[in-house]
């Protein structure tokens, strides 16, 4: 197909509100070695894209200013070096950015074929979170069938892929949210429990569900304050993984309780890491939870679709904190 010299893309030229985000031309970008080009049928939208808007998401060097870390589309060119992807296969990526575009390039080893029966839009909600989960709470916190972790955000698009996996693992995931709807969708899901934040002590349900043994995990996105109530709420030989900052860099610990449980705290950042790493977790993806997905057993959790030209409003609802599961963008 003939490919276009330039594109529709949100791109936006200042930082601010979602009313920053509307639709500019911008050129069609070019193919590096390793790389396919993808013709963006959807694009997830996920948290680092607010905080990008807002100037408090630095982009790794070379990234595309562009929003979007990942895409459902099908390739249309592939670049030298390029073995497993050919023109016309239909994939979801992961990428750096540039996602909110008609056109977005990815490394080869980031890209995956849909499983089974999924839309394009639920594709695209697949990578950013799958990712995330793998690398942290399957590879890096090392969960295990019979375990149990307390992950927050439970209805984020980071919760149900947690709460998901985590089950088919054979573990069981315990969830804090934010309202009583949105505990009744994580237990759905298939949460072992759902801990409402706004009318109850995360701390002490824990205690309580453990039978004060605490959780073997806590995934943590909140961070700041949150800490040391993580901390609290683990066994011994507990770990701790931060994978967010929503409120805050900063915390306070005490460090004669971690030395007295032997606990482990570690965290990562998924958009910086090197190519190979994603490359590889994508393999792992592969095997391992895509035929969870193309079985049904895991599946992507849509909250709403939005048309690309309204970008601003999908980041609106995003802000709210309303939603469940993730929201996707429309390209095509």
């Amino acid at each position: 197909m003939t490919i276009p010299p330039t594109m529709r893309a949100i791109d936006p030229a200042t930082t601010g509100g979602p009313e920053v985000l509307t639709l500019v031309e911008r050129p069609t970008p070019v193919l590096a070695p390793g790389e396919v080009l993808i013709r963006v049928h959807a694009a997830g939208v996920n948290r680092p894209d607010v905080l990008q808007r807002k100037g408090r998401y630095p982009m790794p060097p070379g990234a595309p200013s562009i929003l979007g870390l990942e895409v459902s589309g099908e390739i249309v060119r592939v670049g030298s070096a390029v073995h497993r992807w050919q023109g016309g296969e239909r994939v979801t990526a992961l990428l750096a950015g540039g996602g909110y575009a008609e056109y977005a390039t990815a490394p080869e080893g980031q890209c995956l074929p849909i499983p089974g029966a999924l839309t394009m839009v639920e594709a695209a909600s697949l990578p950013e979170t799958h990712f995330t989960v793998w690398k942290n709470l399957i590879e890096g916190a090392k969960l295990r069938a019979g375990e149990t972790a307390l992950v927050h955000g439970g209805t984020s698009g980071i919760g149900v892929t947690a709460i998901q996996v985590g089950r088919a693992m054979g573990a069981r995931i315990i969830v804090t949210v934010g309202s009583a709807a949105k505990a009744e969708a994580a237990l759905a899901l298939g949460a072992e429990a759902a801990i409402d934040y706004s009318t109850q002590d995360f701390v002490a349900e824990v205690a309580a569900l453990t039978d004060s043994k605490g959780v073997d995990i806590v995934l943590d996105m909140i961070s700041a304050d949150y800490i040391p109530r993580n901390l609290a709420c683990l066994a011994s030989g507990g770990r701790h993984v931060s994978i967010a900052t929503q409120h805050g860099q900063k915390a306070e610990v005490d460090i004669g309780l971690i030395m007295r449980k032997g606990l482990h705290m570690t965290g990562s950042m998924l958009r910086p890491q090197p190519i190979a790493i994603k490359a590889a977790i994508a393999r792992s993806l592969e095997r391992e939870v895509w035929p969870l997905i193309a079985s049904g057993g895991v599946r992507a959790v849509i909250d709403r679709t939005y048309r690309l030209e309204e970008a601003a409003d999908a980041h609106a609802r995003m802000e709210a904190s309303q939603h469940v599961g993730k929201i996707v963008l429309e390209v095509l």
